[in-house]
């Protein structure tokens, strides 16, 4: 690493930015073509590949600045086909709770957090499957510990809110107020709301929490960058943006100080979606942000039971969910985007979703077009086995992330029968027929680190190997697939197949170094792979700390 520390501070140099050869890396990348090339050296002009090849290749390019790679393993930079930037970026300051066992463990976040923090207490990653009675938990719990000040703590799904009766009398919400269509306030035995807020009812308290500033946000998309950056990820797909990131973004762009690459989805919640759509189709002259898609919700997640299914849920009777928009509103919002030349990806999780999902693309395809626009569904979770050849014929991309597997697969045994997990997280049945899957984390849902998702696609276990054979095993991906999924998958979902996504001449050099070998190191070592380097469009953006003893699990 000495050689190459050195020479990464000669790289600096004007002098030396024009032609760059790594050599000695133990390099792998996926073709458009669909092969796995290998390969030691790196030729890079102007930021874009030129070749690749064996070590010979240095030899033609005599002027170029030298990099010895050491025999680190090089590979495309890695993107994430689904996440929420400034949700990250805000998450990184805000109460973390993720993998809190107990009400008691919160309590004593909580307690720590709120004497060091003035104003609305906001925190997210609450998971009452944790809990040892899985029972929603109440205002009360969090009254315990902070009476004065609102606090709104987000379920791990962000498809529920967890709040303190400050903030629901802030909100002016009385007994009496009732679930908007596409939300369910959870209720105590008396019938007043508990302190829990599904969905669409998120917002009667979320309405009133101090809306953030541009510095707020731009902190939010540094802090983001760096993380995504250090995990390897050089391309990020953000999965529904309001108009003051929309504003910020495109500022950031043609100051050309964005961390890292964004194709950006409006969200269609946004009031101001329609003045978006008609500003146009939006990219930089870098590739560094693409904004030409919007981003609709059809229905709630599996852990809050707000997706939205065909049959009951198998541990709440009488009960299949929330659609969260009519078909009638998803078929008006699909012809809004797609007047406007923007492709349309919906979160749809349940099978009832995503049926009606296909059904309204099915429909506008018919009467306005748009079928060639690569329309997503996000997440297609639990799919009914007859709607799957649907996403090959009416061309919709299942955009997946292979973590939500292993983090669902206890708590969706007990949601779902056996019938309904038949089309369950069925990456390689999509696959086997054709579709193109784009792979990612939905992070802050779940960690960004795309290793995490890499070794969940292979094995469907935890980081403990369970269970021992994998779960519904028939859908594991291989190495190769699962990392194309992360590369040319997710470029392909972006109309970026041509850009990103390997290491082909013509292409921006985007790519990592990591500590070890994707391709050959132990199965159940492959979310400890560290990343080293990051290098967008030829130029480095993170190079690791010699001294980093940041966790490998972030």
């Amino acid at each position: 690493m000495r050689c190459l520390l050195a020479c990464l501070i000669t790289l600096s140099l004007p002098v030396l930015a024009d032609t760059t050869v790594i050599y000695n890396a133990n390099g792998y990348t996926p073709t458009y073509s669909g092969q796995l090339q290998q390969f030691s050296t790196l030729v890079i002009k102007d930021g874009k590949v030129v070749k690749v090849g064996d070590d010979k290749l240095k030899a033609s390019f005599p002027n170029a600045a030298i990099f010895d790679a050491e025999q680190q393993t090089l590979l495309p930079g890695l993107i994430d086909a689904h996440g929420h930037v400034i949700g990250l970026g805000n998450n990184l300051a805000q109460l973390d709770l993720r993998g809190s066992t107990s009400i008691a463990e919160i309590q004593k976040k909580l307690a720590v957090f709120a004497a060091n923090n003035q104003g609305w207490i906001i925190g997210r990653g609450w998971n009452q499957e944790l809990w040892p009675n899985k029972q929603f938990p109440t205002a009360a719990d969090l009254d315990k510990v902070v009476k004065d000040v609102p606090v709104v703590l987000s379920r791990v799904d962000s498809h529920a809110i967890w709040v303190n009766s400050k903030a629901m009398e802030l909100a002016k919400l009385t007994p009496s107020v009732q679930s908007p269509a596409g939300g369910e306030i959870i209720r105590n035995q008396a019938g007043q709301p508990s302190g829990i807020f599904v969905d669409k009812a998120e917002s009667l308290i979320t309405a009133h929490i101090p809306t953030p500033s541009d510095q707020d946000v731009n902190n939010a998309l540094n802090q983001a960058g760096q993380h995504l950056l250090s995990l390897g990820i050089t391309s990020t797909h953000d999965a529904g943006i309001d108009k003051q990131t929309w504003q910020i973004y495109k500022q950031r762009a043609e100051q050309g100080t964005l961390p890292l690459r964004i194709v950006a989805m409006l969200s269609a919640t946004d009031p101001s979606l329609e003045d978006m759509l008609r500003a146009g189709r939006y990219k930089d002259l870098n590739d560094f942000m693409s904004i030409r898609s919007v981003k609709i919700y059809a229905d709630g997640a599996l852990g809050s039971r707000g997706a939205a299914l065909q049959a009951d849920y198998a541990d709440r009777k009488n009960h299949q969910g929330l659609m969260l928009e009519t078909q009638q509103k998803l078929e008006q919002l699909y012809t809004l985007s797609f007047n406007h030349g923007f492709s349309a990806n919906t979160h749809a999780i349940g099978d009832k979703a995503n049926h009606i999902v296909l059904d309204a693309y099915q429909n506008v395809f018919k009467k306005t077009g748009g079928i060639l626009l690569r329309n997503r569904i996000e997440h297609a979770q639990i799919v009914a086995p007859a709607d799957i050849p649907r996403f090959k014929t009416l061309k919709i991309i299942p955009s997946m992330q292979p973590v939500h597997a292993t983090s669902d697969m206890h708590m969706a045994e007990q949601r779902l029968d056996e019938a309904q997990l038949q089309g369950a997280y069925a990456w390689q049945t999509f696959l086997k027929q054709g579709s193109v899957v784009a792979a990612g984390s939905d992070y802050p849902v779940e960690l960004a680190n795309p290793f995490d998702g890499l070794y969940s696609a292979i094995t469907r276990q935890d980081h403990n190997q369970l269970p021992a054979n994998g779960w519904r095993v028939s859908e594991v991906l291989s190495r190769e697939d699962a990392l194309r999924a992360f590369t040319l998958g997710a470029a392909y979902a972006a109309h970026q197949e041509f850009k990103l996504g390997s290491l082909e001449q013509g292409k921006w050099a985007d790519f990592i170094l990591i500590d070890k070998d994707y391709f050959k190191v132990p199965v159940q070592e492959i979310f400890t792979i560290v990343v080293n380097q990051t290098w967008i469009g030829g130029e480095l953006r993170y190079q690791k700390a010699q001294t980093d003893n940041q966790s490998k699990a972030q």
